[in-house]
């Protein structure tokens, strides 16, 4: 059922204008806002801990509902990926600081990208790849091989290679060899392996990877974020790469690397809270 709904929306996103695609995806949103209850639930717990616990409700109403439509949005543009042009890059993306991952590669050790799951993180790794950057992106498999092939392919469309969560490091070690880059979203953790630590002054479980790679191959970390402009063209944002010398002492090593690239995490989800799409708890809630 959910294949043939991937399949449906992809086929109407291909023919149909873009603001019509929208506004379909905003009453879908609006429909699924009413009924999707434990969503609500959670994104509420997780926007307490951001906004704090004195938060007027009818805010955080607004601001759930918003990440709903946002997130609908984002499906639609995935959906419409196609191989994009420097016309279409120039037209509907500004990017910022792109000097600042071109900086990160020239150690000759590859590149990670660390983004997390705001505005549409998809789309920003297509526009990477259609760059002409050498791009593989860390993914989640889909139970449903068609739907994973679904993605596999639109992601390919634009030169980047998915390397599944479960997939050997080693095809990682080889990218950051042939200085490639490697893009981690960090925000969630899949894989139960990850460290509690302080995110918006409360301890979360978030996935090490990112710092784990970075600390074993000297790879920098570039944090980058693609979030939805008001017009919904959007913005393309990279930081400074984190350069991070190690003391010796791994699991402080991890933490203290974690702490760097989470102060991004911190400013672009304050920045951009309504497009912060936190369907499940983060934090545990006292």
């Amino acid at each position: 059922m959910l294949y043939t709904l991937y399949v449906l929306g992809f086929s109407l996103a291909k023919v149909v204008p873009l603001r019509i695609c929208y506004a379909v995806a905003e009453a879908i949103a609006w429909g699924y806002f009413i009924c999707a209850r434990r969503d609500r639930r959670e994104l509420r717990a997780n926007l307490k801990i951001i906004l704090g616990e004195d938060a007027d409700e009818k805010l955080i109403k607004r601001h759930i509902f918003m990440i709903f439509r946002h997130f609908a949005k984002y499906l639609v543009d995935f959906f419409r990926t196609d191989k994009f042009t420097e016309k279409y890059i120039s037209k509907y993306i500004r990017i910022k600081g792109l000097e600042n991952l071109d900086e990160g590669l020239s150690g000759g050790r590859g590149a990670i990208i660390s983004s997390i799951h705001i505005g549409n993180w998809e789309l920003g790794a297509a526009i990477v790849g259609a760059l002409k950057y050498p791009i593989s992106a860390i993914v989640l498999e889909h139970k449903d091989k068609r739907i994973n092939d679904f993605f596999i392919r639109q992601r390919a469309l634009n030169n980047v290679k998915s390397i599944p969560i479960s997939a050997p490091i080693k095809e990682c070690f080889k990218a950051f060899k042939r200085n490639e880059i490697v893009a981690i979203v960090g925000d969630k953790d899949y894989t139960s392996n990850g460290i509690h630590i302080d995110f918006f002054g409360r301890k979360a479980l978030l996935p090490k990877g990112t710092a784990v790679f970075s600390l074993k191959t000297g790879a920098p970390i570039v944090f980058c974020a693609m979030t939805r402009n008001e017009d919904d063209t959007f913005t393309l944002s990279f930081e400074r790469p984190i350069q991070y010398n190690p003391t010796g002492d791994h699991r402080k090593d991890i933490q203290a690397l974690m702490k760097e690239y989470i102060k991004f995490f911190e400013e672009y989800i304050r920045k951009n809270v309504d497009q912060w799409y936190a369907f499940r708890k983060i934090w545990d809630q006292e």
